[in-house]
């Protein structure tokens, strides 16, 4: 996709990867449409990026607020959409209480899969039109500690890739991006502490969003970031009794840092 002609709805502009995003898309010349929830952190970025760049402040997390959204979103004459919009929940499944579950599901598979059947119409009368979903490495190598957000990422893969084949025959693409471990403010102390004793590497906001804008340029039907975790998850796809060992080891110091994050 030419970027140049692009009008860009991204949701979760607000946070890390989002306002890098941004950056970089304004950079490329497309015009956006930036949504989040933290209205001050909308506003200095938008002014940050000059003329082409407007904000809405919307809780994804409401039917409300994506309704509002997507007006919005047709107002402003978008032919791309990013569903960037995620939250996390580091600890172990069984102590987590329902409304932090419920979060989790709500923002990172619920409120992309609503925004995008509430555009879906809009975006298929475009010339040329393109859906971005970012997901994680957890959608395909599901990791203990981050039941919930593996589940939900898991979904968000699924969608992304029968939305694909279901709009195969129409000008609409859609792109699902799964980085690794991405080094912004959405990781708490223990999530860190974690990634550190397990050697997990961290990219940085910066390089995951060149990447993104890489693969919106290209095309691409889904994109893997960073090795070894690519390689992990390619390997679950058909012997997840593999991954299963190999995170079993790990097991005792997930449970360990886990703990603090309750705390």
């Amino acid at each position: 996709m030419d970027l140049k002609n692009a009008r860009i709805l991204l949701t979760g502009a607000s946070g890390g990867l989002g306002q890098e995003l941004a950056r970089q898309l304004n950079d490329a010349g497309a015009a956006l449409l930036l949504a989040g929830r933290d209205q001050g952190r909308l506003a200095a970025l938008s002014t940050s990026l000059g003329t082409g760049v407007a904000s809405v402040c919307a809780d994804l997390g409401r039917p409300a607020g994506v309704v509002a959204l997507a007006g919005a979103a047709r107002e402003f004459g978008i032919n791309v959409l990013i569903n960037n919009a995620g939250v996390g929940a580091f600890g172990l499944f069984e102590n987590q209480d329902w409304p932090t579950i419920e979060g989790v599901l709500a923002t990172n598979l619920e409120a992309p899969v609503r925004l995008t059947h509430a555009l879906l119409p809009w975006l298929k009368a475009q010339p040329q039109a393109a859906i971005v979903n970012i997901g994680s490495t957890f959608g395909s190598l599901p990791f203990p500690g981050f039941v919930a957000y593996s589940a939900a990422k898991a979904g968000l893969r699924g969608f992304s890739q029968a939305l694909r084949r279901e709009l195969a025959d129409s000008l609409v693409s859609v792109v699902h991006i799964a980085p690794r471990a991405i080094d912004t403010p959405l990781n708490s102390d223990p999530v860190k502490a974690l990634n550190r004793a397990l050697k997990n590497h961290s990219d940085s906001a910066e390089d995951v969003a060149r990447q993104i804008v890489r693969a919106l340029r290209r095309g691409d039907g889904e994109s893997h970031f960073g090795f070894p975790e690519r390689l992990f998850a390619w390997i679950n796809g058909f012997a997840p009794a593999l991954i299963d060992r190999g995170l079993a080891g790990k097991l005792a110091i997930i449970k360990q840092h886990s703990s603090s994050s309750s705390s």
